[in-house]
């Protein structure tokens, strides 16, 4: 593993401008838009890191709950957790299996491969009575979003969606990778020598997460309205790998 993977200097700058979103946006036009607003020239190897509730409103993910209609399992599952049984419903949509469930939680694997809370759907900064679901294909947007925006300023740059996620262990949510392109996802440095000549036995760095967990401090959580940041300094990471990479195999997991 090259190590400009850990640079010495890093550069994370917001984007502002990005307007509310609505089904069938271009959201490489809308970036570029604000890129050029603010001054701003994609170069080689920069990579952008952008919010999944965009990604998900352009793809039209965003749902009435009058639309939905819960089955009895959601009508038992709302009552035990004292959710209401639509938004219920749309998370067992969403998941292959429920893991576990509390007053107001549930902890799903979305059918993504993702280990997350009320598998993502989620009602913060959307219209009041309606719930956003997760994109389809985080990889494939990224994928798609990197293309377009290669089409539209020449520059080839890594894409990252990202999303928060609490964690089993610690207080607090941070930022995560749930799509990606054109960036390595996870660094394998298992082999990698430490300064005291030992091989490195079982070390994988998650880029991917880092960089996004960088990327949500200056996003925000609330009402900045920043959900696109520009990421420059990491030199060349480029991979064919996506953020697939990052999930553990079932039978590697400790806790399910």
């Amino acid at each position: 593993m090259n190590a400009s993977y850990a640079p010495d200097r890093l550069e994370l700058m917001a984007v502002p401008g990005i307007p509310m979103v609505e089904t069938g946006d271009n959201l490489a036009d809308l970036i570029g838009q604000a890129l050029e607003s603010n001054g701003l020239v994609l170069q080689d190897d920069d990579v952008l890191v952008v919010a999944q509730k965009i990604v998900s409103k352009t793809e039209g993910r965003l749902v009435r709950l009058s639309d939905v209609t819960p089955s009895e399992e959601a009508c038992v599952r709302a009552n035990d957790t004292g959710k209401d049984p639509r938004l219920v419903e749309l998370m067992l949509g969403e998941s292959r299996q429920v893991l576990r469930e509390r007053q107001g939680l549930l902890i799903v694997e979305h059918r993504l491969g993702l280990v997350m809370a009320n598998a993502g759907v989620d009602q913060s900064n959307v219209d009041t009575g309606c719930a956003l679901l997760l994109p389809e294909d985080p990889d494939r947007s990224a994928r798609v979003l990197r293309r377009a925006l290669r089409d539209l300023t020449g520059a080839d740059v890594g894409i990252i969606i990202s999303d928060s996620i609490g964690r089993a262990w610690r207080n607090g949510t941070i930022g995560h990778s749930i799509g990606s392109a054109g960036i390595l996802p996870l660094a394998d440095l298992r082999g990698a020598i430490d300064v005291f000549d030992r091989p490195l036995q079982s070390t994988e760095v998650a880029i991917a997460d880092e960089i996004a967990a960088a990327a949500s401090l200056i996003m925000g959580q609330a009402s900045e309205a920043k959900p696109v940041v520009l990421v420059r300094g990491f030199g060349p990471l480029h991979s064919t790998l996506d953020s697939r990479a990052l999930l553990r195999p079932r039978e590697q997991d400790m806790f399910r």
